[in-house]
């Protein structure tokens, strides 16, 4: 099941923020093109941490000090799960895996709670387990919401 945006009737800045964080970015994602997210993040302030699935910021790491760095590893992602034969359609799974019920703002800035809970079923007869939570940092500009960063792999609490 495809889900829909729960804000989309009662909240524009939430509504803009859930389409950018979940319906395009599974839609780039299932179709391995940078291009339908490329305008969500502001390139000269963007920078992600990798929690390492660790509740310790000890265990935290620098993953990506540029865009440029995210875009490679993003599409290298991407192209690996098209490369997968599964059982199943990936767009499916991946909204089925995914919930964004979380998103603060405050004097144009936001950071939103996606998680990711789930499994997508390979050809193969194994599956792929989806089980982390990632922190958006977001900013309003002239041009709407953007991504500044994240802090992601994260370990999933319900």
């Amino acid at each position: 099941m495809i889900k829909t945006n729960p804000y989309s009737e009662q909240d524009t800045h939430r509504a803009e923020i859930w389409d950018m964080l979940v319906t395009r970015d599974i839609q780039a994602y299932c179709d391995a093109d940078w291009t339908q997210v490329a305008e969500d993040f502001i390139e000269q302030e963007f920078y992600a941490v990798n929690a390492n699935n660790s509740q310790d910021p000890a265990q935290w790491t620098f993953a990506f000090s540029t865009l440029a760095d995210y875009r490679e590893e993003w599409l290298k992602q991407a192209l690996a799960a098209q490369n997968t034969a599964y059982s199943e359609p990936l767009k499916t799974a991946v909204h089925r895996a995914t919930t964004l019920n979380e998103i603060t703002i405050e004097n144009g800035r936001a950071i939103a709670r996606k998680q990711f809970c789930g499994t997508i079923q390979r050809a193969d007869g194994q599956a792929d387990e989806l089980l982390w939570q990632s922190i958006y940092y977001l900013k309003h500009t002239t041009s709407g919401w953007k991504i500044c960063g994240f802090t992601g792999y994260l370990p999933y609490t319900a």
